[in-house]
């Protein structure tokens, strides 16, 4: 089927004469650590383009009732160009558990002010990061060496070799990259929850595992660990001098 060349030629021109409003938020940090100890947790954005407006929500977890007993404030700034504004994520006092860590998220949106121009394209970029809340009564104290105590193994599910991790920390535990030791991916990007566990099919019964965590200060955290059929082990966090298992 032919198509008439303005038709095909229209589209083009749009594409080269439309252009867009790019991002200008910046957070200070990837996640943001409430530490229930405290009233609140704040966060500062930055806006590195022209004035703006900032709007602020959260939002459960999967799995998560959909009444957080948390809120973020101002929902609704004004941020002129190269400023900064304090985000503040406040706690109810009740409603949360209190005996292990809880997550959310946080969204952050840019507004960008009318364009002066008919050719600009508008675009609401938001940003989106984890917020964890831990109780008064489970701090932060033990929450780097939550990583170190998963506890891995192999086990038989329909004849099949499965690998399983289970969590039994009070905090959720970052996954990345978890691939065997022949570089086979067996997932890019897993959160284990507290007491929570994971599961994924396996070639042999017989594993090596590298992978990374994502820790407080969003850092990457590389460990590896060893299966054997019906055994059960921990990691070991890799050191910058280590040779790559």
């Amino acid at each position: 089927m032919a198509f008439p060349m303005k038709t095909i030629l229209l589209p083009l021109l749009l594409a080269f004469t439309l252009q867009p409003a790019w991002a200008s938020i910046a957070l200070n940090g990837t996640r943001l650590i409430f530490d229930g100890s405290n009233k609140e947790a704040p966060i500062i954005v930055s806006n590195q383009g022209e004035d703006i407006l900032v709007q602020s929500w959260l939002e459960p977890a999967e799995g998560q009732p959909e009444e957080l007993p948390f809120a973020v404030t101002p929902p609704l700034a004004r941020l002129p160009a190269k400023q900064q504004q304090l985000l503040r994520v406040l706690y109810a006092g009740t409603g949360a558990a209190e005996d292990q860590e809880t997550v959310f998220w946080l969204n952050v949106q840019e507004i960008p002010q009318a364009a002066s121009g008919d050719n600009v394209l508008q675009l609401a970029v938001r940003q989106r990061i984890k917020v964890f809340f831990r109780p008064k009564s489970v701090g932060s104290g033990a929450a780097l060496q939550a990583p170190a105590g998963l506890r891995w193994s192999v086990r038989q599910q329909d004849g099949k070799p499965r690998l399983r991790v289970d969590n039994p920390s009070r905090y959720h535990v970052t996954l990345v990259d978890l691939a065997l030791k022949n570089g086979k991916e067996l997932a890019k990007a897993y959160m284990v929850a507290p007491g929570g566990s994971g599961q994924w099919p396996l070639p042999t019964a017989a594993a090596q595992l590298r992978y990374g965590i994502i820790n407080d200060f969003g850092g990457h955290v590389e460990y590896v660990v060893s299966l054997e059929p019906g055994q059960e082990a921990n990691p070991r966090q890799l050191e910058p001098q280590d040779p790559q298992p």
